[in-house]
């Protein structure tokens, strides 16, 4: 194996790796989000007690969840998109076509991991009602899909234009 080799297989490891512990981040999201809601129904229809705190925590909770695993569809290619255009051309003008595509999720990545991150700075001195954390902590997921998003993207279209093919999962498990 070359040294080439050897430096493009540690990093689709390593993206491989952030895109399962989004994954796995957002599957606890998912599993608590279940549990509260559990507590809400025996709190309201068992005990006649409401928890108030539930809304605030689902809402934060979707947020991670749909974050996160919107940067785990961006590396696996299986984020929405319309393709006819671009695979009803042959394969070098489609090749291009997904570079450009990459390119722009990047910079859109980028721009979102920018603001976000100004949201997360801004929101952070004040508190989520009922839960007594950051109203900050909202925007975090967004800010670190942003930033996975553009190294996603930014890493296949480098890839391409260097002749490349962005690895699949079963290279990838085979070479960790």
């Amino acid at each position: 194996m070359t040294a080439h080799s050897r430096l493009t297989a540690g990093l689709d490891t390593a993206l491989y790796f952030l895109r399962n512990a989004c994954l796995f981040v957002a599957s606890i999201c998912l599993v608590v989000l279940i549990a509260s809601f559990g507590w809400l129904v025996f709190g309201r229809y068992v005990l006649n007690a409401t928890p108030t705190w539930v809304e605030q925590l689902s809402l934060l909770l979707v947020g991670y969840i749909t974050f996160l695993g919107a940067a785990a569809g961006i590396h696996d290619d299986g984020h929405l998109g319309v393709t006819f255009l671009r695979d009803g051309f042959g394969p070098r003008f489609s090749s291009v076509l997904r570079s450009i595509s990459d390119l722009a999720m990047t910079g859109f990545g980028l721009v979102m991991f920018t603001a976000s991150t100004e949201l997360v700075r801004f929101g952070w001195s004040s508190q989520l009602p009922m839960l007594n954390l950051p109203e900050g902590m909202r925007a975090i997921p967004a800010a670190i899909c942003g930033l996975l998003a553009a190294l996603f993207c930014g890493t296949r279209a480098l890839r391409r234009m260097l002749g490349d093919r962005p690895a699949t999962d079963a290279f990838i498990l085979e070479n960790i």
